[in-house]
């Protein structure tokens, strides 16, 4: 029962956090100079009449509590409203990008474990002062390069000087980047548990057996390792799902981070609050499952 409500109460914040990054970022959007019918009116030929007839259609020229609470009531029945600029629903925006942006994340977690694993998987076992060199190489590489950089960097290399990549539309640049960022987050300590549990008894008598090294390294080394993978992976998730949206935009994929950008570029009041709340929500799911998942496998964590 206490664990039960421990979750529920952890999930409760989570919640309560992600309510109060939407309620911001709804707040800020408006504080920014101009609104979409400025936007609007730099376009086209809008007199002043026009212009104040479209914010009263729009429900701009009211204050911004009722139009949180407008917003808020409908967002909660499902309905996150029609784009102010494309006129269509912003249901089926979010439907479009979100795809996009959900491989991207999953293909660059799933590059970034292999490369943490197999690091430090090798380094473990074999003792390798090159693969130990290469962990704290790649550990380095997350937190003194920004992917945003290496990304334009990445670009005017392999695209711009070798012609091997199109400049923009193109996953393997960025997944590859974004996965061995995610890898140096996840690499070190848990090679760091690899290598204590290679000197604990029971490995050392299945050593001793003779068991296959695949054996070992699987029966014995990576549940010892497996909570803390799991919850440095449920961290890298969560920054994926808003570390993917800058490179997005730099490699011109049609994910939610271009969706977001465009939005903000012309004071698309639905599209944004919508977009923040599916991230906001995606990590609240994420930290949820993530400490679920690190209860059921390590009876330990109780608090």
């Amino acid at each position: 029962m206490n664990t039960l409500a421990g979750l529920a109460l952890r999930l409760g914040k989570m919640l309560l956090q992600a309510a109060a990054i939407v309620v911001l970022v709804f707040l800020l959007a408006r504080v920014v100079p101009g609104d979409t019918v400025d936007v609007l009116a730099t376009q086209g030929d809008l007199t002043d009449a026009q212009q104040q007839v479209m914010r009263h259609e729009l429900g701009l020229d009211r204050s911004i509590g009722a139009q949180l609470l407008a917003w808020s009531s409908a967002a909660l029945a499902g309905d996150f409203g029609e784009s102010i600029r494309f006129r269509r629903p912003v249901a089926g925006m979010l439907a479009t990008a979100l795809p996009t942006t959900l491989r991207f994340a999953g293909m660059s977690f799933v590059v970034g474990l292999v490369i943490a694993f197999g690091l430090a998987v090798m380094a473990a076992t074999s003792g390798s002062r090159r693969t130990t060199a290469l962990i704290d190489a790649v550990n380095i590489w997350s937190i003194a390069f920004p992917t945003f950089c290496v990304g334009v960097l990445g670009i005017l290399v392999f695209s711009v000087w070798l012609g091997w990549l199109p400049v923009l539309g193109s996953m393997v640049l960025p997944v590859l980047i974004v996965g061995i960022d995610s890898a140096g987050q996840i690499v070190k300590p848990l090679y760091e548990e690899l290598r204590e549990a290679t000197a604990a008894a029971h490995v050392r008598t299945a050593r001793a057996k003779g068991l296959h090294p695949l054996r070992v390294v699987v029966v014995h080394l990576l549940p010892t390792a497996l909570p803390i993978a799991l919850t440095l992976s449920g961290l890298v998730l969560a920054g994926l799902v808003a570390g993917t949206l800058t490179m997005e935009v730099l490699f011109g994929l049609p994910g939610m981070g271009s969706l977001l950008l465009n939005a903000i570029h012309g004071r698309d009041y639905p599209v944004i609050q919508a977009t923040i709340v599916v991230i906001a929500v995606a990590l609240v799911v994420i930290n949820a499952l993530t400490d679920i998942l690190h209860r059921l496998i390590d009876p330990r964590v109780t608090a």
